[in-house]
């Protein structure tokens, strides 16, 4: 059979899967279905739930303005798939292509799309995070029970991990006029995503609207009563506090763990792939049957340098599903890469946060427009003399234009001799990024490396 006979009869008669029920499976699904392919669509998910959004539940459902069923996303078609719900997988067989499920029952695929996303990381000593009153935000369910301990009014709630979903968290629990505890471990809130510069006004935000806002310091341990109800946190400088609600935020675990031992380059810092979203092997090999997108893929992307990104963004999310689901149902001279620009915003204390562009790599930063002092400003991120990224606060009107930038490799610092400049007179300084190599809250993208996979090869030449 011809490669274009081939082709079609799997189009027609295919069997695909799709393993994480999130939004990149479902735009995937719903882009399969566009791109012509009439075959078998099965949809396995660990959730009981159908795909919902994500971002409404640190901000409108905790406020009580959105029910938490009533995230569902919004359908553009209908996918005429199986839905596999409440039921996770535990393992692959490439060789008899075939995933395995929780349930002891199993599914065939011709071709496989893994979107199997993170998930929060929960507080690290057991008996502490089962504490009646301990409780992490990722799911739907997280946020209906964090939402109903908010409501009740609780006499102090501690947030531990300034990165954005903590800061969320935070904004959302002071609108609610609650007492807030914020611990970070680093120098400010965002400082791994967005440097320390920016970190300084974010943690200006924090206390300006009430936040009790402790960094450089470590929660070492939580303390509860007879009944087994969270009451105290103990901190690494010999401080504590009273809380009846403890929110665990220090990020996020991608979910590759049933992968292990599949013979895919999966590990803790995603599912390595190449730009047209095809999933790596071990050996570095890239395979033709299994297709990768969202937040547990990494990808190499041509604007920065060919480092392998992993992208915890919505955007990006729904970008790469588009792709990886357009490629599976294609022959190779008509697959496209992925070259989403990274973006990502979030809503706190009234300011809207938007950025475009990897800040994490930049070693430089100077704000362009506005200014620090009144929280309203635009920063440009230089990496090695050109523009890598930039952030906003309330002037995402900017945003477009930066862009343009990253993407033409504009020198850094920019010049533009018609544009309001810098009030404050500031001029390019270190972007104030924690090392990498320390563990870090709030970064959105992750810096991995030219290595598809984390596995070393050693070459022993043929003896004759």
């Amino acid at each position: 059979m011809s490669v274009d006979g081939y082709l079609e009869a799997f189009r027609r008669q295919g069997r695909i899967v799709v393993v994480g029920a999130s939004l990149a499976g479902l735009r995937a699904a719903e882009t399969l279905r566009d791109e012509g392919f009439t075959g078998t669509l099965t949809m396995i998910g660990d959730e009981p739930h159908e795909p919902y959004d994500r971002p409404p539940l640190s901000k409108q459902v905790l406020l009580g303005k959105v029910p938490p069923d009533h995230t569902d996303l919004p359908r553009r078609r209908p996918v005429d798939a199986e839905w596999r719900l409440g039921v996770a997988a535990t393992g692959l067989d490439l060789a008899a292509k075939r995933v395995q499920l929780s349930d002891g029952d199993s599914v065939e695929y011709d071709r496989l799309l893994i979107t199997t996303g993170v998930r929060a990381r929960p507080w690290p000593r057991e008996l502490e995070a089962e504490l009646d009153g301990v409780f992490v935000l990722r799911t739907r369910d997280d946020a209906r029970r964090l939402h109903h301990r908010l409501k009740a009014g609780p006499r102090g709630v501690l947030v531990i991990g300034a990165g954005f979903t903590g800061s969320e968290i935070a904004s959302a629990c002071r609108e609610r006029g609650l007492s807030v505890t914020v611990a970070e471990r680093g120098a400010a809130p965002l400082v791994g995503a967005l440097g320390g510069v920016v970190g300084e006004v974010a943690a200006e935000l924090h206390r300006s609207h009430g936040v009790d806002l402790r960094c450089g310091v470590q929660v070492t341990g939580l303390e509860g009563d007879a009944a087994g109800r969270v009451r105290t946190a103990h901190f690494s400088d010999g401080t504590a506090v009273e809380a009846e609600v403890v929110v665990v935020a220090l990020g996020a675990t991608r979910n590759t763990e049933w992968l292990a031992d599949s013979g895919l380059g999966a590990g803790p810092r995603g599912i390595a792939c190449d730009a047209g979203c095809r999933a790596f092997d071990v050996r570095g090999i890239v395979t033709d049957d299994v297709f990768v997108a969202g937040d547990v893929a990494r990808s190499p992307h041509p604007l920065f340098g060919y480092q392998f990104l992993s992208l915890e963004h919505w955007g990006n999310a729904v970008a790469q599903a588009e792709i990886a689901a357009h490629n599976m149902v294609s022959a190779s001279a008509d697959r496209r890469p992925h070259l989403w620009m990274p973006s990502f915003w979030s809503a706190q204390f009234g300011v809207n946060i938007k950025s475009v562009g990897v800040p994490p790599m930049a070693d430089q930063i100077i704000v362009t427009q506005g200014s620090l002092a009144e929280h309203r400003f635009t920063a440009a991120y230089g990496h090695q003399g050109r523009v890598i990224a930039a952030v906003t606060f309330d002037q995402a009107k900017w945003l477009d234009f930066y862009e343009g930038e990253i993407e033409r490799a504009a020198p850094f610092p920019p010049e533009f001799p018609t544009v309001d400049r810098r009030p404050e007179g500031m001029q390019p300084v270190p972007a104030g990024f924690p090392d990498p190599s320390l563990p870090s809250h709030g970064p959105t993208v992750t810096l991995s490396g030219h290595s598809p996979t984390d596995r070393r090869i050693t070459f022993t030449p043929r003896r004759a």
